[in-house]
């Protein structure tokens, strides 16, 4: 009964995160833009942000990231399931380390959400898994290439053997931006210290004055 009433508890959180992540990620993100997800897992927030850059312009594009191969093939599957051939082809899928994503874009792009999710793909491998030195280095490929208004957007999952040490990278690096650039906050339970964190880093549109 506990693990169940556990396991209860942890998919509604999971719920609740994706339906945060997803209201704020509408908030920021326009039709047409360009935005990546640096770890594609099984492709639900691939398709989520191609849902909302996309229009009949067909300007927007979403870049996604995976290490795995299996996880492209879930991604692309999901898509070919869920939108048009003409939606699909604003998504470019690349196998290569979220730490790279600067050389997937385009020069002089305009990224307005970059988006991880980090640990293990969910049914894969639970042996690989995201690191700290790699995310190290993706957050700080996000945080050059993204414009002002523009969000990077993590759910850290932390039960797994350096987990909590890449949820410790990712506050650092938090910590050390610039208040007057950007807004950083993290939602978390209390009373459940290896529930999964949703961290979000907002670049303000205009540096806020001391």
């Amino acid at each position: 009964m506990i693990y169940y009433t556990s396991v209860l508890v942890l998919s509604f959180l999971l719920i609740l995160l994706a339906f945060c992540k997803f209201r704020i990620w509408k908030r920021v993100i326009q039709n047409g833009d360009t935005v990546i997800d640096a770890t594609c897992g099984n492709g639900y927030d691939t398709l989520a942000m191609l849902k909302m850059v996309a229009d009949k312009s067909g300007r927007g594009r979403v870049y996604g990231i995976d290490i795995q191969g299996d996880a492209l093939k879930s991604t692309a599957s999901l898509l070919d399931e869920s939108v048009t051939l003409k939606e699909k082809e604003l998504v470019k899928l690349f196998s290569i380390c979220h730490s790279r994503m600067e050389e997937i874009v385009p020069e002089n792009s305009p990224v307005r959400l970059v988006a991880f999710n980090l640990g293990y793909l969910p049914g894969g491998d639970k042996r690989i898994t995201t690191v700290s030195e790699t995310t190290q280095l993706a957050l700080e490929a996000a945080k050059k290439i993204l414009i002002p208004g523009g969000l990077i957007s993590l759910v850290v999952y932390v039960g797994h053997p350096g987990g909590m040490e890449e949820l410790e990278t990712v506050e650092a690096f938090a910590s050390g931006l610039s208040v007057s650039n950007w807004i950083c906050c993290k939602f978390q339970m209390l009373n459940r210290p290896l529930a999964p964190a949703l961290v979000l880093l907002f670049k303000r549109e205009v540096a806020e004055t001391q």
